[in-house]
């Protein structure tokens, strides 16, 4: 990047990454933005780097880890242009979920973006940002259901025994039906540690009368496994009635 000049920033994915937010797909790109007046002639060959001219003001810039970047709310912006509404989501989730950004400070994307191409859908994926998702599974496992119409009524559900005593907390939860969906990524779950407590922690919630659903990356994958499943849980506690 110093090869680049002074003036040389990250942007994009690139950006995303130094601030740790998730939610795209592993990629060996390397995002750099350069001032507009650079000459193209002297920028470096290395097959993994985009080089890009974004008209940047100088507050939509800062440093993190030494790196001069776009700040996350510019980066998110810009993000949100490109990408897909799954991932975009899931980026929008991430950033909240880490405190880069706040709900009101979103509201100020829209103006970041109007006239750009793809900015109506952008507004799109911002309505749907809900920050307690807590990786980029659940935030595909919720998007799912909501195109499923069996929307989770709240996310990050905390059940308790009769006595105030925490059983377990859902990643979605339907209340009403006392159900919830797990979202078992292979890093908080990939440990043999990890998977005894997950179950000792269903059995409890099994105990206490609750349905417990496991999802994986590779459910989310199908549009429509994730839905019919939810559906079939809740239809059967509606029968059970």
């Amino acid at each position: 990047m110093t090869s680049l000049g002074a003036d040389a920033f990250a942007v994009l994915g690139t950006a995303a990454e130094l601030y740790g937010v998730a939610g795209l797909a592993p990629t060996p790109e390397i995002h750099i933005s350069v001032p507009v007046a650079a000459p193209r002639a002297q920028r470096p060959t290395d097959p993994h780097l985009v080089v890009h001219q974004l008209t940047v003001p100088v507050g939509d810039t800062c440093r993190v880890a030494g790196i001069a970047a776009t700040t996350p709310l510019r980066t998110l912006a810009d993000l949100m242009l490109r990408a897909h509404r799954y991932p975009a989501v899931s980026l929008l989730d991430s950033a909240l979920n880490r405190e880069l950004i706040t709900v009101t400070e979103l509201a100020a994307i829209p103006a970041l973006i109007r006239g750009r191409r793809g900015a109506v859908a952008a507004r799109g994926y911002l309505a749907e940002a809900d920050g307690r998702a807590q990786s980029p599974l659940e935030t595909r496992t919720r998007l799912r259901c909501v195109d499923g119409r069996v929307p989770p009524d709240v996310l990050q559900l905390e059940v308790r025994d009769d006595d105030g005593h925490l059983l377990g907390i859902g990643d979605l939860g339907w209340r009403a039906s006392r159900m919830i969906a797990e979202a078992d990524g292979r890093g908080p779950h990939n440990t043999p540690e990890a998977a005894y407590a997950d179950r000792r922690r269903q059995n409890r919630l099994v105990n206490a009368g609750w349905t417990v659903l496991r999802f994986t990356w590779q459910d989310t994958l199908d549009p429509h496994y994730i839905p019919w499943t939810v559906r079939q849980a809740l239809n059967r506690h509606r029968h059970l009635r």
